[in-house]
């Protein structure tokens, strides 16, 4: 309990700097106050609290947990093209929505939608499908916090526990503080976990005799040997990954936190710095995760190997439940918590597992953000602000982060995929096909509210079609994809061990290309706004 104890400390540590930012804020009650923190945000805390709630368990524990099943290449699939993508639309979209933010008082990426194309209740109807995909990225955070909780206390804590006090704590400081008290845990907790990384990989490596032998032998292993290839991801899986990071951008969160610089220059050293932190943060877990398959000696690793051999072996003779729970215990997302457990001292491991949660709790900002969009475009736009005041309306945000907190950890009791799938299939696709609304409102003179409900409603369907698709069809054992649909021998939909493939990609792809089709041609065939709000926006020179 040593580890556990040193996390709840930690936890008691950031739950104070909620309840701190609380009493340097405008009395608590001023909307901008307390959503935006007055936009004044320095250099510092923007970068790290942006990056920071970007970083949630998925890029640690769903990191090495998927390196841990398919290799070396969950690098290149996320954190190469992320490093790249990530920046170029912060730096492209990010500022450009800053100063539109700064110059009309916006405080929601739907208020600028509403504005940009004179759209009412079609703004209602981005607002709802921006607020169901966030709550599958508010799920993992809990999920984290669960996994980290029971890993590090050697299951003493039950997942259920853990998770309801990592939901507690998240609510907590996020009610109190708002969007001061969540930069500043953020910057706090994104120092702590870019520090993990580097003090993780020298313990563990010390500990296992040294990285580059482990290496050597999983090299001449012919099981292991393809966990340090391509292997595992086919080509056309491997190349959707890089529509994945267009997904960062369109999150709420991640607008709203650029909303809250205080200067535009801010920006030049998050894009410079951005790509930094992603390779010390990836690089590590991802290499512990692969490294993880060597160890022998920590039985609940040996027993997901085992789990993951019966499965490759003779998962395609199993009834799809055998087949589904044996997937769950061999899922590795813990694998890097065993690996400190077993490697590291119990001090020092209470240490790393404090920066592991903090990686967890980056759903602060997803919950926030939802607060902030639920007051704003529904309570506010549909005359709540306007009847009953600024302090009701901040209380109001306070009461939905409890309701939205106490949904998602329901949920995340029961979601039977791993961190990594329901990010990538669910939360990162689904925005991701939103994109193109972002582009087209500040970019397109010609884009109409037509057609960002034309988007909208697509995106809807297509991530309502896949989870269906994927209940309806179980996963498959390791090996050839199930083929659904085939038109003259080419496989159109398919059910693979990891999700879904149209066409051998994953559905981000059609999902984006359709979206940008759509916006393109409804938008043409359909009204402008007025050229008074067109001039707005792009003012002729």
């Amino acid at each position: 309990m040593i580890p556990a104890i040193v996390v709840f400390i930690y936890l008691a540590t950031v739950l104070y700097i909620g309840i701190f930012a609380f009493r340097k804020a405008s009395g608590g009650k001023k909307a901008e106050d307390y959503f935006l923190a007055s936009r004044s945000l320095g250099p510092f805390v923007f970068l790290f609290s942006l990056f920071g709630t970007n970083m949630t368990a998925f890029a640690i524990l769903g990191s090495s947990g998927h390196a841990f099943t398919n290799g070396i290449v969950t690098f290149g699939l996320m954190a190469s093209s992320s490093a790249l993508v990530i920046p170029l639309t912060i730096f492209f979209i990010g500022t450009r929505v800053w100063a539109l933010g700064k110059k009309y008082g916006f405080m929601t990426p739907v208020q600028m939608f509403r504005d940009r194309w004179e759209c009412g209740h079609i703004g209602t109807v981005i607002f709802v499908l921006q607020a169901v995909l966030l709550i599958p990225y508010i799920i993992i955070g809990i999920m984290g916090g669960g996994t980290t909780l029971n890993a590090i206390s050697g299951g003493v804590i039950p997942f259920w526990f853990g998770g309801a006090i990592v939901a507690l704590v998240v609510m907590g400081y996020v009610f109190f503080g708002g969007m001061r008290g969540t930069a500043w845990v953020n910057t706090f907790q994104t120092i702590l976990f870019l520090l993990f990384g580097a003090i993780a990989i020298i313990v563990i490596g010390a500990g296992m005799g040294g990285f580059r032998s482990a290496a050597q032998a999983m090299l001449a292993s012919p099981a292991f040997a393809p966990l340090l290839t391509r292997e595992r991801i086919s080509p056309l899986y491997f190349f959707s990954y890089t529509f994945i990071p267009l997904s960062a951008i369109a999150f709420p969160h991640i607008l709203i936190f650029c909303l809250t610089a205080e200067k535009m220059k801010h920006f030049k050293k998050t894009v410079i710095f951005y790509p930094l932190c992603i390779l010390a943060i990836w690089l590590p877990c991802v290499f512990l995760g692969v490294m993880a398959n060597r160890v022998t000696d920590v039985p609940q690793i040996r027993a997901k190997q085992e789990a993951r051999r019966v499965l490759a072996t003779q998962g395609k003779a199993m009834a799809p439940e055998a087949r589904d729970e044996l997937r769950e215990k061999a899922a590795g997302d813990d694998v890097i918590l065993l690996l400190l457990q077993r490697y590291a001292p119990l001090w020092l491991a209470g240490l790393l597992g404090a920066g592991i949660m903090a990686a967890v709790m980056a759903s602060d900002s997803q919950i926030l953000a939802l607060s902030t969009m639920f007051t704003e475009d529904f309570f506010a736009f549909y005359g709540g602000k306007r009847r009953f005041g600024e302090a009701v309306q901040v209380q109001t945000g306070r009461l939905f982060i409890v309701l939205i907190t106490m949904v998602a950890y329901a949920v995340a009791l029961r979601a039977p995929e791993t961190i990594f799938e329901l990010a990538i299939q669910y939360a990162f696709s689904g925005f991701a096909a939103l994109s193109p609304l972002l582009v087209a409102a500040l970019f397109w003179r010609g884009s109409t509210k037509w057609g960002a409900l034309a988007v909208s409603l697509w995106t809807a369907s297509a991530v309502i079609a896949v989870a269906i698709y994927q209940h309806a069809v179980p996963a498959p054992a390791p090996g050839p994809p199930i083929v659904s649909w085939s038109i003259s021998g080419l496989d159109v939909l398919s059910r693979t061990p990891g999700g879904t493939a149209v066409f051998g990609f994953m559905p981000v792809v059609p999902m984006v290309i359709v979206s940008s089709l759509l916006m393109i041609v409804v938008s043409l065939m359909t009204s402008k706004p007025k050229q008074s709000t067109i001039q707005k926006y792009f003012p002729q020179g």
